[in-house]
Protein backbone atom coordinates (compact mmCIF):
# COMPACT_ATOMS: atom_id res chain seq x y z
CA UNK A 1 0.00 0.00 0.00
CA UNK A 2 1.65 3.48 -0.88
CA UNK A 3 1.38 6.44 1.33
CA UNK A 4 0.09 9.04 0.41
CA UNK A 5 2.36 12.30 -0.42
CA UNK A 6 1.16 14.97 2.86
CA UNK A 7 0.41 18.25 1.54
CA UNK A 8 2.50 21.10 2.76
CA UNK A 9 1.62 24.57 3.66
CA UNK A 10 3.15 27.80 4.05
CA UNK A 11 0.94 29.99 6.25
CA UNK A 12 1.59 33.98 5.59
CA UNK A 13 0.30 36.57 8.30
CA UNK A 14 0.64 39.95 6.38
CA UNK A 15 1.48 43.08 7.83
CA UNK A 16 3.20 46.62 6.86
CA UNK A 17 6.39 45.95 7.82
CA UNK A 18 6.27 42.29 8.68
CA UNK A 19 5.23 38.67 7.46
CA UNK A 20 4.48 36.11 10.17
CA UNK A 21 5.42 32.80 8.54
CA UNK A 22 3.74 29.29 9.83
CA UNK A 23 3.70 25.69 7.95
CA UNK A 24 2.29 22.44 8.67
CA UNK A 25 1.25 19.51 6.61
CA UNK A 26 -2.07 17.85 6.07
CA UNK A 27 -1.10 14.04 7.64
CA UNK A 28 0.08 15.82 11.09
CA UNK A 29 -1.88 18.37 10.61
CA UNK A 30 -0.01 20.64 13.45
CA UNK A 31 0.39 24.35 12.44
CA UNK A 32 3.78 25.66 14.06
CA UNK A 33 5.85 29.13 13.46
CA UNK A 34 8.67 29.46 10.92
CA UNK A 35 9.83 32.49 10.78
CA UNK A 36 9.11 36.07 10.27
CA UNK A 37 10.15 38.11 7.35
CA UNK A 38 10.81 41.82 7.67
CA UNK A 39 9.31 43.03 4.37
CA UNK A 40 11.37 44.51 1.47
CA UNK A 41 11.88 44.34 -2.01
CA UNK A 42 13.57 40.91 -1.26
CA UNK A 43 10.15 39.19 0.36
CA UNK A 44 8.89 37.99 -3.07
CA UNK A 45 12.39 35.80 -3.30
CA UNK A 46 12.68 34.85 0.24
CA UNK A 47 9.03 33.71 0.13
CA UNK A 48 9.53 31.19 -3.10
CA UNK A 49 12.98 30.06 -1.55
CA UNK A 50 11.18 28.78 1.79
CA UNK A 51 8.15 27.36 -0.76
CA UNK A 52 11.13 25.51 -2.51
CA UNK A 53 13.19 24.25 0.60
CA UNK A 54 9.64 23.13 2.71
CA UNK A 55 8.35 21.44 0.05
CA UNK A 56 4.69 23.98 0.16
CA UNK A 57 2.10 22.46 -1.91
CA UNK A 58 -0.08 25.22 -0.74
CA UNK A 59 -0.03 29.02 0.51
CA UNK A 60 -2.75 30.12 2.97
CA UNK A 61 -2.96 33.51 3.34
CA UNK A 62 -4.35 35.25 6.58
CA UNK A 63 -7.51 37.69 5.15
CA UNK A 64 -7.80 40.52 7.28
CA UNK A 65 -11.43 42.16 7.57
CA UNK A 66 -13.16 44.72 9.92
CA UNK A 67 -15.23 42.46 13.09
CA UNK A 68 -18.34 42.98 10.65
CA UNK A 69 -16.29 40.89 7.82
CA UNK A 70 -16.29 44.04 5.51
CA UNK A 71 -13.31 44.69 3.71
CA UNK A 72 -10.95 47.34 4.82
CA UNK A 73 -7.48 49.41 3.81
CA UNK A 74 -5.37 46.23 5.36
CA UNK A 75 -7.40 44.33 3.33
CA UNK A 76 -6.77 45.90 -0.11
CA UNK A 77 -3.18 45.56 0.71
CA UNK A 78 -2.73 42.17 1.51
CA UNK A 79 -4.38 41.37 -2.24
CA UNK A 80 -1.86 43.62 -3.55
CA UNK A 81 0.63 41.85 -1.78
CA UNK A 82 -0.03 38.49 -2.55
CA UNK A 83 -1.35 40.16 -6.28
CA UNK A 84 2.44 41.04 -6.40
CA UNK A 85 3.85 37.62 -6.02
CA UNK A 86 2.31 35.77 -8.90
CA UNK A 87 6.11 35.98 -10.79
CA UNK A 88 6.83 33.68 -7.97
CA UNK A 89 4.33 31.42 -6.59
CA UNK A 90 4.34 28.15 -7.87
CA UNK A 91 1.63 26.59 -5.37
CA UNK A 92 -2.04 27.63 -5.35
CA UNK A 93 -2.76 30.40 -2.97
CA UNK A 94 -6.21 30.16 -0.21
CA UNK A 95 -7.56 32.79 1.82
CA UNK A 96 -8.51 32.48 5.51
CA UNK A 97 -10.05 34.92 7.96
CA UNK A 98 -7.47 36.19 10.45
CA UNK A 99 -9.68 37.89 12.99
CA UNK A 100 -8.30 38.51 16.32
CA UNK A 101 -5.35 36.10 15.69
CA UNK A 102 -3.10 38.74 16.34
CA UNK A 103 -4.43 39.59 19.58
CA UNK A 104 -4.69 35.92 20.37
CA UNK A 105 -1.36 35.60 19.78
CA UNK A 106 -0.47 38.69 21.72
CA UNK A 107 -2.13 37.26 25.03
CA UNK A 108 -0.73 33.48 24.44
CA UNK A 109 2.97 35.29 24.41
CA UNK A 110 2.39 36.86 27.32
CA UNK A 111 0.82 34.20 29.42
CA UNK A 112 3.82 32.83 28.77
CA UNK A 113 5.63 35.10 30.97
CA UNK A 114 8.94 35.17 28.58
CA UNK A 115 10.06 38.74 27.00
CA UNK A 116 8.62 38.51 23.32
CA UNK A 117 8.95 40.21 20.01
CA UNK A 118 6.55 41.70 17.64
CA UNK A 119 8.21 38.96 15.30
CA UNK A 120 6.60 36.38 17.59
CA UNK A 121 3.38 37.47 17.55
CA UNK A 122 3.36 37.69 13.71
CA UNK A 123 4.83 34.30 13.42
CA UNK A 124 2.32 33.12 16.06
CA UNK A 125 -0.74 34.80 13.96
CA UNK A 126 0.50 33.37 10.99
CA UNK A 127 -0.05 29.42 13.21
CA UNK A 128 -3.30 30.53 14.10
CA UNK A 129 -4.41 31.15 10.51
CA UNK A 130 -3.68 28.10 9.36
CA UNK A 131 -4.81 26.28 11.94
CA UNK A 132 -8.11 28.00 11.44
CA UNK A 133 -7.63 26.77 7.57
CA UNK A 134 -6.93 22.88 8.65
CA UNK A 135 -10.05 22.93 10.94
CA UNK A 136 -12.48 24.46 8.46
CA UNK A 137 -10.66 22.57 5.36
CA UNK A 138 -10.78 18.62 6.86
CA UNK A 139 -9.02 15.75 5.13
CA UNK A 140 -11.37 13.66 3.22
CA UNK A 141 -13.08 11.27 5.51
CA UNK A 142 -13.13 13.79 8.46
CA UNK A 143 -16.04 15.84 9.96
CA UNK A 144 -15.49 19.54 9.75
Amino acid sequence: MQQAIPNMYLALDVGERRIGVAKANDIARIASPLTTLERSEDTPSELARIIHDEGITALVVGLPRNLNGEPTNQTRAVEEFVAGLHNVLTVPVHWQDEALTSRKAEAELEARGKPYTKGDIDALSATYILEDFLRDHPKEGEDA
